[in-house]
């Protein structure tokens, strides 16, 4: 008996690995728009997701305002393919859920099962609902207009979930004779993988899936135009960085800004934590919360909303000029935002201003995780406040330092482009235009996107390369690394 159960919970976490990589599969049906099967006719975006379908109606209807008027298509069979597109999309999230729950106890799987089986039966009727919107559209009077097709990832995905119902079903057929515990319980590692989770799927999404965007650099691609082999010029845009003299004076201009200010950058990353230390060693605490407060605001506050406050100070008008001319000390207001000079500091101070306060945070964090007993001892030794920050808190916050100083070594190409592109002007386009700035401008201004790809895809390479090699002289100089 004990052997036979022995077989049946073997068998079971084995079917679970299978549940949740259909499921896993299941969510990928979400957002890949060549595996959306709500995809029943050419006036339905072929870039349109399955996501897209199911929770934006006037998106997934944008191009049938000629077809409803014209009645080559009834509005109820589009609205019966978003309604099931939606249901669709309810069933993989509770298979999501149920996914999640089969790394718990035995109650917690047992809940799961049960929602994978109505989240399996949702999704199934929700296919069922596509297949008859299909067919509604496929009687159309107009097929050369409405371009009627059958998608062909559609019993993919089908038997995807049957599949998914039917393990769910046994799950719960093996399970019945099991005697569930009280409480819903899951081990720790488990709960930690979950709640870190969301921010494996917000990385994969934001920043791997993007990599399949690097095709581009290797066709002629034009906006709006489709990928097609006989578009594709290989290496062509990468030999044309280092052929074209203009290109490449660009390149030279725009990489002697973007390491200008990063050097910058990283010359006074030591402030944020100079700053925390300070702020942490204010007696009053009403200040130093106002203090820290007042600093970390302007992390919230966006570059547009920065530059307008620059703009009420020293423009022709603001503060400053007035204030200045009303003293006799200037005779007409002067538009200090218009000079193209020191734009490197500029462009440092106020990211500074901007960001010191947030940065802090980190430190400060750190500085209330030292063992006060290193304080005591160090005041029992008649230890003065400067002589503990130096040689008790600085220590102490080194480690912290290093890991995000390797940090903004490999984001040395990274400058961001949202402050640089708000005080650009045609003073100091010269000397504030850095590496993101100029791949918005030339992939969204001047429409190259091949080009842009190229310059992207280098940087991104640059940047491990830098992770990987500052990483490597940490550990030789500190024996510590990141990596």
């Amino acid at each position: 008996m004990d052997k036979s159960k022995t077989v049946k919970g073997l068998a079971s976490d084995k079917l679970y690995y299978f549940i949740r990589a259909a499921v896993l599969l299941s969510v990928i049906f979400l957002f890949v728009p060549a595996l959306n099967p709500s995809r029943i006719c050419g006036l339905i975006n072929k870039n349109l997701s399955l996501f897209t379908s199911g929770v934006a109606y006037s998106t997934l209807t944008a191009d049938f305002g000629r077809a409803f008027r014209k009645g080559w298509v009834e509005k109820s069979s589009i609205q019966m393919l978003y309604v099931s597109s939606l249901a669709v999309c309810l069933g993989i999230a509770a298979n999501a859920a149920s996914g999640c729950m089969s790394l718990g106890n035995i109650k917690f799987k047992k809940l799961g099962n049960l929602i994978s089986l109505i989240g399996s039966i949702v999704e199934l009727a929700g296919m069922v609902g596509i297949f008859m919107a299909y067919n509604q559209v496929a009687v159309t009077s107009k097929p050369k207009r409405v371009e009627p097709m059958f998608p062909g990832s559609f019993w993919f995905v089908t038997v995807v979930f049957v599949l998914i119902f039917l393990a769910s079903l046994i799950q719960i057929i093996m399970m019945s004779k099991q005697k569930a515990e009280e409480k819903f319980e899951m081990e720790t590692k488990f709960r930690l993988f979950l709640m870190f989770l969301p921010f494996i799927s917000l990385v994969a999404v934001f920043s791997y899936l993007p990599l399949w965007g690097w095709r581009y650099a290797f066709f002629d691609y034009k906006v709006g135009d489709t990928l097609s082999m006989d578009k594709f010029v290989g290496f062509k845009w990468f030999t044309e960085l280092v052929k074209n003299p203009a290109t490449v004076r660009d390149i030279i201009n725009v990489l002697k800004n973007t390491l200008g200010m990063s050097f910058i950058g990283l010359a006074t990353s030591w402030l944020p934590m100079a700053f925390a230390i300070f702020l942490c060693e204010m007696k009053n605490i009403k200040f130093r919360r106002f203090v820290q407060t007042f600093t970390t605001v302007p992390n919230f506050i966006s570059w547009v909303l920065v530059y307008a406050i620059a703009f009420c100070i020293f423009s022709t008008d603001g503060f400053l000029s007035s204030l200045l001319v009303n003293l006799g000390i200037w005779q007409e207001g002067q538009n200090l935002l218009m000079n193209g000079s020191h734009t490197w500091l500029k462009m440092w101070l106020w990211g500074t201003w901007k960001g010191v306060g947030w940065s802090a945070i980190i430190y400060i964090s750190a500085i209330s995780g030292i063992d006060q007993q290193l304080y005591e001892a160090a005041t029992v030794d008649g230890a003065g406040r400067f002589q503990k920050m130096w040689n008790i808190t600085v220590p102490s916050l080194l480690p912290t330092f290093f890991v995000l100083f390797l940090m903004s070594v490999a984001n040395i190409l990274s400058n961001g482009m949202d402050q640089y592109l708000v005080f650009k002007n045609a003073t100091n386009t010269t000397s504030i235009m850095v590496l993101d700035l100029y791949v918005y401008e030339l992939g969204i201004g001047k429409g190259s996107i091949p080009l842009t790809t190229v310059v992207s895809m280098l940087k991104s390479v640059v940047s491990v390369l830098l992770l990987f090699g500052a990483n490597r002289v940490s550990k030789t100089l500190r024996g510590e690394s990141i990596i």
